[in-house]
């Protein structure tokens, strides 16, 4: 690697900081409703969430460059790690960052991959294909399986990465919440009425389908074919 790929990727992560320290007003301030800019405590979570933040700017940077692509990964990464944190303190999806973040998702589209079509259906699919789950579970158990709040981050994932990582996003995220929660039943932890902060399993499936999703998902139809 070359001095001045170095030294971009340090400014890259050095931005990052820069939109991690917004990020940590935002996680300490949305959930409570307080003016997103008012002070928030420094603490351990202040500087993960910082340090994520450089690592996905410095990495987005390292695979994308100087594109508009690079731009929305960013975005999108922050959008993850802010719902990612909120939701497992406070088990709250903001709308202040899902519903924004559709509609930046969809803009990008119209001049980056996967195309407007594409993130359309990502919306689609990741909007409604959870809903249409909570809805069967609700009539079935009369409890609330899927909230809102991930229809509405599912739809974000999907406008910005399409719908097939929008289904993958969902698989992983199953499947992890799956084997946790088994986990926790087999160490007497919690019972059937053990419940996950699906969002973060969410946000963690769309790092992975960002980066990898569609050898993921090539590699599921082949095996599916056979």
């Amino acid at each position: 690697m070359t001095m001045p790929m170095l030294l971009t990727l340090a400014a890259a992560a050095a931005a990052g900081v820069g939109i991690g320290d917004f990020l940590v007003l935002c996680v300490h301030n949305l959930p409570r409703r307080r003016p997103i800019l008012a002070a928030s405590p420094r603490g351990r979570q202040a500087l993960v969430i910082t340090f994520l933040t450089a690592i996905v700017c410095a990495g987005a940077f390292w695979l994308y460059g100087p594109t508009p692509l690079c731009i929305a990964r960013v975005v999108l990464g922050s959008a993850l790690i802010a719902l990612f944190a909120i939701d497992l303190e406070h088990r709250l999806l903001p709308n202040a960052i899902t519903l924004p973040g559709i509609a930046i998702g969809f803009l990008f589209s119209l001049v980056i991959e996967p195309g407007w079509r594409s993130s359309l259906a990502g919306i689609a699919v990741g909007g409604g294909l959870p809903w249409a789950v909570a809805e069967i579970y609700w009539r079935v158990r009369r409890r609330e399986g899927v909230g809102m709040g991930d229809v509405k981050m599912l739809a974000m994932i999907g406008a910005f990465l399409g719908w097939q990582a929008a289904l993958m996003t969902l698989l992983l995220a199953s499947i992890a919440g799956s084997i946790i929660g088994l986990v926790v039943i087999a160490l007497r932890r919690g019972d059937l009425q053990y419940t996950m902060p699906f969002g973060t399993l969410l946000a963690v499936g769309a790092a992975v389908s960002a980066v990898r999703g569609q050898a993921l998902f090539e590699w599921l139809a082949k095996v599916a074919a056979k």
